[in-house]
């Protein structure tokens, strides 16, 4: 049984959410509250898995609860539900809210949100492990985003296009600004996994003020924690793969998510280098002594490896479930039963195919993943045969190295 507790100051809204979520109590054991403070007090007191909480609330708001819950007990999903939304305000959430949704609601999207959050744990059973994701504020930007998008927007002649370009450049931007778009500040009729579009949607000055945020994102200085890896070589080998899994989904209608799954796939060594660092380098060691995947020696480790850990960041945040998957199995895609290419698929074939791998940025050779090859495309309703599959994936590597 999971326990969510609700704060809204307003009687009639709890009084409503208590009425409308009735038919959850079977699985939600749910408690209600007035305000900031009796949050607290009840978190004191008791255990929960999550929490909803309005924004705008006398004496203490709802941004200043998720401030203490974060600090306090980072492993509860915090989720704010407010009729209450400009983009200033959202940014401000960014770093302690998981999900932003908007009154009214319809009970459904509530319960969704919720129960899927909830189910997270799945990817991340070692309550240590969730909590240290919880506890995550903002992660590392490159220093030559900052540069290079400060020196755009300055152009007179500045297109979407550029600036969704440095935007994708970017793990941790890129996943960041589709999570802001995304929330229910936008009120959008659909989910928005395309760069482009989520530049369109934010704007030039949004995106600029939401990149410059110190709240939101470090800088990543070379040296220090997390050393033994190479943020750089990291990045060029994330966008080889996107380049590779752009190839093999143009023009199907699992594009923009196989895009978006490619270019946030190893956003879970952010988070490790950031976290964990010493654990990370011990993770090294085996994996050279022992000659097995780094992925292997981090959950030996760590307890899971980056790529789960990615995915359940990327789940709180609320992105789509095929982008979760495939970032969490591009490994071993073999785990998942599929029967139609896909985008895990994409990704996974994309990530094999694609040299070097990203143990080339530990600076050491490290064994490799058991690369995937036509038997596996043969499980799949794939649209085009491992010959075609080679090609195109050859094609955008060496187009990415012209490009670069």
């Amino acid at each position: 049984m999971k326990r969510i507790l609700f704060v809204d100051d307003e009687q009639p809204v709890l009084d409503g959410l208590r009425t409308r979520l009735h038919r959850m109590h079977h699985k939600w054991e749910m408690t209600f509250v007035d305000s900031g403070p009796r949050a607290l007090a009840e978190l004191e007191a008791n255990h929960y898995d999550a929490i909803v909480t309005d924004m705008r609330m006398p004496g203490m708001d709802g941004a200043q609860v998720l401030h203490a819950v974060s600090a306090r007990w980072p492993e509860i999903i915090r989720i704010v539900l407010s009729g209450y939304a400009e983009l200033q305000q959202t940014i401000r959430l960014v770093p302690v809210a998981h999900q932003y949704l908007s009154k009214p609601c319809e009970s459904p999207k509530l319960e969704n949100t919720i129960e899927r959050t909830l189910h997270l744990d799945e990817l991340l059973r070692q309550p240590q492990l969730r909590a240290s994701v919880g506890r995550i504020k903002k992660l590392p930007a490159m220093p030559r985003t900052y540069a290079k998008l400060q020196e755009l927007l300055a152009t007179d002649n500045v297109t979407v296009q550029d600036v969704a370009k440095i935007v994708a450049a970017d793990t941790v931007i890129a996943a960041r600004v589709l999570q802001i778009v995304n929330s229910a500040f936008f009120r959008l009729a659909r989910r928005i996994t395309n760069v482009e579009q989520a530049v369109t949607y934010l704007g030039f000055a949004a995106v600029r003020n939401l990149v410059m945020s110190a709240e939101i994102f470090t800088e990543w200085k070379a040296g220090g924690r997390g050393a033994c890896l190479d943020l750089e070589r990291l990045q060029t080998h994330v966008l080889r793969v996107a380049n590779a899994t752009q190839a093999l989904t143009a023009k199907t209608p699992i594009a923009d998510d196989a895009l978006l799954a490619a270019l946030v796939h190893d956003i879970g060594y952010w988070i490790l280098m950031q976290e964990c660092p010493e654990d990370l380098t011990e993770a090294l060691g085996l994996a050279k002594a022992e000659g097995i995947p780094l992925h292997e020696a981090e959950t030996r480790i760590i307890g899971s490896s980056h790529a789960e850990i990615g995915a359940y960041l990327l789940g709180l945040w609320g992105m789509p479930y095929s982008v979760i998957e495939a970032v969490a199995f591009h490994h071993n895609p073999r785990r998942v039963t599929q029967t139609d290419f896909d985008v895990l698929s994409a990704v996974a074939i994309a990530h094999s195919l694609t040299e070097p791998d990203e143990s080339h940025s530990f600076d050491t050779k490290l064994a490799g993943d058991e690369k995937i090859d036509a038997s596996y495309l043969e499980t799949l309703k794939a649209p085009f045969d491992w010959a075609e599959v080679t090609r195109r994936v050859e094609e955008s590597l060496d187009a990415g190295a012209d490009e670069s």
